[in-house]
């Protein structure tokens, strides 16, 4: 689906694509600035895939600047929506050389807009002739450009599938005419600029692809063999040839140019010049002719896209032509498909509108859930935590009072309220004071020590041996206290854990009760009132699908959460477990 965009030129129009001129080597390789350069746009399936969001005959589409303000002249050489085919003519009015930064804008997807291509004005005021070759079998071609040089006569056959739309077949004996007038004239000091393009399937004897012959005087762009040429006749000198330094491949569409102007002739092959000589430029007018003259030089092969300009036009120009409107098209890259953002449109609130009352009902039970999973997790990080960091200042001292068992306990009376229970979420230990608040190493500690003292004490009473001992079975006795403590301290750290447990595998149950129950009565509703669409159907089950997120979304934190508590619950016990053990052990060794 396109995207959203949020600068728009005009609101009237929903869909936008974006368009990329590369002028770099690997592009366009345009060095140098040129304006007013026609640019063709090739849209098929391979590029653009919504021709259905097109009105029928393409005339919602517009042309835009890279700054989304500035609508550029254009126009639509062939529409084709079943066979997803467009070829769009649009003026650039610079392209920035050397860079690929050079964007244009194709809106289209208004079906109120009225046709807007104008095809005189995408061509400056020195495009003299441009022959598409898009009318019908019979019809003579005619001029695209603003100046109406179209052709007398025609014994071409004019093909609907060529290299840019329709196309102009000849078998060499026909050729394509256009009269004399005064805008169509090659002017010493002005110049003219003839380009074509041209494939042929075999060498050519010497088949004159464009020419302007006014008597004695021509200007010629032909092929000899497979080599393009340019000659400049004056009726009085001998003319003035120039052959390219490269040939055509055969079967291939290659783009043939002839600029003269400034005293120079020029041919170029795909936008690249490859000849040129030093000429004395005569007034030429005359007819021009397309394919072959009655001075013979007659084609055999296809041409399309036929212009002339009176200018020479710059390399880069000519270049510009050749990259855009070839099969490869460097220049122009097909960028994504944008939509226009609706504005005004808070599409969650208008999920939770459309939410049922049994929706409502599931949706608030979650959020409960959520915040009582929300609350033991916080409340569980943070106590276990402190317990953690408690535990390992605990740890130290106890290393570091190895000698005495008993040292690091306070004999006070034990108060009744369980050490991890009370309104505090670690509340002092007894006999630890505020150093191991948090510690449940210094509880199983002070139980031990505990026990120790009271059994050590009465193995002395009465006697007169001065050093205490203790049995085995007084050792064991110490460590099954603390033993016990161990299991009361595990069962407080996993108190509550079970309600992470009922959100994670109940919450998702309860969001997917929620969603059937609203596509039931969405259903419902629809067979009730036999409103059969997709605005019918889509905001109930949008407000449906609401309760499964709702499930979602208590369930995914849950899991996270419990995991983690976990891995720090079982950490904290295994310390536990190994402290008991050192403890007993140190017990065992000091009263032996």
């Amino acid at each position: 689906m396109p995207s959203l965009s949020h600068a728009w030129w005009n609101d009237e129009w929903n869909f936008r694509k974006d368009i990329a001129l590369d002028l770099t080597p690997a592009g366009g390789d345009i060095a140098v600035t040129a304006t007013d350069v026609p640019v063709l746009l090739r849209l098929s399936i391979a590029n653009f895939s919504y021709f259905g969001d097109v009105k029928g005959d393409g005339s919602d589409f517009r042309l835009v600047a890279g700054d989304d303000k500035t609508p550029l002249k254009f126009h639509v050489e062939r529409f084709d929506a079943a066979n997803q085919m467009a070829f769009i003519w649009v003026k650039a009015p610079q392209l920035t050389g050397g860079t690929n930064s050079d964007r244009i804008h194709l809106y289209y997807g208004n079906p109120d807009a009225p046709a807007a291509g104008d095809a005189a004005g995408t061509y400056d005021a020195n495009q003299a002739l441009v022959l598409h070759f898009g009318e019908a079998e019979g019809q003579t071609p005619r001029d695209s450009s603003a100046y109406g040089n179209h052709a007398s006569d025609s014994t071409a056959t004019l093909a609907p599938a060529s290299l840019i739309g329709g196309g102009a077949q000849f078998s060499g004996t026909d050729s394509i005419s256009v009269p004399a007038t005064s805008s169509l004239r090659l002017v010493p000091g002005k110049g003219l600029t003839l380009s074509a393009w041209v494939r042929v399937e075999s060498e050519q004897s010497e088949a004159r692809v464009l020419s302007l012959e006014d008597g004695a005087k021509s200007l010629v762009l032909g092929i000899r063999g497979l080599t393009p040429f340019a000659a400049l006749a004056d009726g009085v000198a001998a003319p003035v040839d120039v052959a390219a330094a490269a040939t055509l491949a055969a079967g291939q569409w290659h783009h043939l140019a002839v600029a003269v102007g400034n005293d120079r002739l020029a041919v170029f092959l795909d936008g690249v010049e490859q000849g040129a000589a030093t000429v004395s430029i005569p007034e030429i007018g005359g007819t021009l002719y397309v394919g072959g003259s009655p001075a013979g030089g007659y084609l055999t092969g296809a041409v399309d896209e036929v212009q002339a300009s009176t200018v020479p036009r710059p390399a880069e120009w000519i270049r510009a032509q050749a990259r855009s409107q070839g099969q490869d098209a460097l220049l122009v890259g097909y960028g994504n498909d944008a939509q226009r953002e609706a504005e005004h449109v808070n599409y969650l609130a208008v999920t939770m509108r459309n939410v049922t009352v049994d929706g409502w009902i599931v949706i608030v039970i979650l959020a409960v859930m959520f915040l009582i999973s929300v609350l033991i997790m916080v409340g569980k990080t943070v106590m276990l935590l402190r317990i953690r960091r408690g535990n390992r200042e605990f740890l130290a001292d106890f290393q570091k009072a190895a000698g005495d068992l008993t040292a690091l306990d306070r004999d006070e009376d034990e108060d009744e309220e369980d050490a991890l229970s009370g309104s505090a979420l670690m509340p002092a230990l007894d006999g630890g004071g505020d150093k191991y608040r948090f510690s449940t190493l210094y509880r199983l500690y002070h139980h031990g020590a505990q026990e120790v003292r009271q059994r050590t004490a009465a193995s002395t009473a009465g006697a007169r041996a001065t050093t205490p001992s203790l049995s085995a079975q007084s050792v064991e006795a110490v460590r099954a206290a603390m033993d016990a403590t161990l299991v009361r301290l595990v069962q407080k750290l996993q108190s509550k854990m079970v309600l992470l447990t009922i959100a994670i595998s109940g919450g998702p149950f309860l969001g997917l009760l929620g969603t059937v129950v609203g596509v039931m009565i969405t259903f419902a509703a629809i067979a009730a009132s036999g409103d059969v669409n997709v605005n019918a159907i889509a905001p109930g089950i949008a407000a449906a699908l609401a309760a499964t997120v709702a499930g979602l979304a208590v369930a995914i934190p849950a899991l996270f959460g419990y995991n983690w508590l976990n891995s720090l619950i079982k950490e904290i016990n295994a310390d536990m477990r190994v402290f008991v053990d050192e403890f007993v052990a140190r017990v065992a060794e000091r009263f032996e």
